[in-house]
């Protein structure tokens, strides 16, 4: 049985940092704070940026634009989520975005259940071996 979350304070600039080159990822709260439950991290995407390309995975993501704009295709289905927006990607929908923006875009994402975060020293050697280029045009 996993144990249960105990409450804390996340401060500003702290969490564990991932670098992808033109994305980076901080994450605040993962399994072993969260009883596997959840995790909580907070991504950045420079501005014109492609995405890691169309994929899916077993976790639910949640994710809150915080800046900027995120272009999304979830599903083959193109849409936009402006600062502000809530974008539920049930586990298993195959999904990607990018930042076709003039500005560095951040949001939020939490994974139900956790588990997503264990990929993320993997995801910085992928990306330390095939970097993030330019975002297509619309």
């Amino acid at each position: 049985m996993a144990t249960p979350p105990k409450p804390r304070l996340i401060t500003p600039n702290s969490g564990r940092t991932y670098d992808m080159g033109r994305m980076q990822a901080v994450f605040f709260a993962d399994g072993e704070e969260t009883g596997n439950r959840y995790s909580i991290s907070e991504w950045s995407l420079e501005a014109n940026t492609e995405g890691p390309g169309a994929h899916a995975h077993p976790e639910d993501h949640i994710f809150h634009v915080l800046q900027g704009t995120l272009d999304l295709v979830i599903d083959d289905d193109p849409s936009v989520a402006t600062r502000g927006s809530y974008v539920f990607i049930p586990g298993g929908t195959t999904h990607d975005f990018c930042n076709r923006g003039a500005e560095t875009c951040r949001f939020t994402c939490i994974n139900i259940p956790a588990g997503f975060e264990q990929m993320m020293p993997h995801l910085v050697k992928w990306f330390e071996d095939k970097p993030l280029g330019d975002a297509d045009p619309a």
